[in-house]
């Protein structure tokens, strides 16, 4: 702490990763948080586990140790993760055509539109064009609109950031196959038997402990004819939706998955450790090395620079180094939000704070402490 008015930084650190509290610390000494979060693991091991700051602009309202809040597209780490478990089941395969399991989903010329080109932003299908929809809380709405959706590239020949509809195809293979909304299928395979504090979609006895987001006013240098304007143009989506009733109760597996530090780097530690963590075992060290296997590398048409994705996951690149290990993965959210699992450290750490940047997939907040915590290995 550099002065009395800095400020208290809640939870621990393991003797020798200081370095990390530092970092964070500086995070909110250089006036760029509200309240957030940080923790990391080693082998399952929680190693860091620290939060600060407020949950409202006027700083009345501390940060507490069960504090969630909307973590946006870090979400989409959860379903690649319940869609690898389904492979690992041998329920589902990414070589597959997606209408084997949707059969609907071959409509408009999509019939061979394969599992892995789903995942990996190549399907072509980043908004919905058929129809007008009011919102994105009224799930068969949606998936029927994306199966009767037009690719607006050919599947394959591209990659768009799916920033809302990724969630709504991932999470309806998870519903085809299991008979499960995504919801309670996170909750009853993935977060529950962690004892990780991560859900989609929930009721209002929920809210007092939600910390309302602040977005930015725009994101950086967003042209206004950039296609992720027509992305977020049906149903219109803005991050102020966060901060709705309705919002947090639907499911909207691509962004509104609500959670902490903790429970983020608690499911990201299962994939750094090979799928099995305190016991627990969610799938196979096979099953994430196919996750996590490239999909492509390109420049992506929505993000408008290089993407390196796996299938569902951001995968570690030249563009997004988030860790010196090749075999690290993981997915950023709108504002700044971090989840990463390293399998070569065995190590995952993730980044949650409610004061948004004007960025899509990550920020300088959450990486400088992600690599003070590298400098502590």
């Amino acid at each position: 702490m550099t002065s009395p008015a800095a400020t208290e930084i809640h939870g621990f650190v393991k003797p020798g990763f200081e370095p990390v509290r530092d970092a964070f610390a500086a995070n909110f000494e250089a006036g760029l948080e509200v309240g957030a979060s940080f923790a990391a693991t080693v082998d399952g091991e929680p190693v860091v586990d620290l939060w600060a700051g407020h949950t409202d602009e006027a700083r009345t309202k501390p940060w507490e140790r069960d504090t969630i809040a909307c973590v946006f597209s870090t979400t989409k780490a959860t379903v690649a993760t319940a869609c690898a478990m389904l492979v690992d089941r041998g329920l589902l395969e990414y070589g597959q055509p997606v209408a084997k399991y949707w059969p609907e989903f071959a409509q408009a010329g999509k019939g061979n539109v394969t599992v892995g080109q789903l995942l990996s932003h190549q399907a072509g299908l980043p908004g919905i064009t058929n129809r007008q929809l009011r919102d994105y809380y009224n799930w068969a709405a949606v998936t029927e609109a994306l199966a009767a959706e037009t690719p607006w590239w050919e599947p394959g020949t591209a990659n768009g950031y799916h920033a809302i509809t990724f969630g709504h195809l991932g999470g309806e293979l998870v519903r085809r196959i299991t008979g499960k909304g995504y919801g309670a299928f996170l909750r009853d395979e993935i977060a529950g038997p962690l004892n990780a504090d991560f859900q989609v979609g929930f009721g209002p006895d929920q809210d007092a402990r939600v910390a309302p987001m602040f977005p930015p006013a725009a994101l950086e240098g967003m042209p206004e004819d950039a296609l992720l304007t027509k992305v977020l143009a049906n149903p219109p989506f803005d991050t102020a939706q966060a901060n709705d009733r309705e919002y947090r109760a639907a499911e909207i597996p691509a962004a509104n998955g609500h959670g902490n530090a903790r429970s983020v780097a608690r499911i990201m530690s299962a994939l750094a450790c090979g799928g099995t963590v305190d016991g627990i075992r969610l799938l196979s060290e096979e099953a994430i090395e196919a996750a996590s296997t490239e999909e492509c590398y390109r420049p992506d048409l929505v993000l408008l620079s290089p993407m390196r994705w796996g299938r569902g996951f951001m995968l570690v690149s030249n563009d997004m180094p988030v860790s010196p290990n090749p075999r690290t993965f993981g997915h950023g959210g709108a504002g700044g939000s971090l989840g990463i699992a390293d399998m070569d450290a065995r190590l995952s750490w993730a980044y949650v704070m409610n004061k948004m940047a004007a960025t899509t997939t990550g920020d300088i907040r959450g990486g400088a402490v992600g690599m003070a915590l590298y400098g502590c290995l």
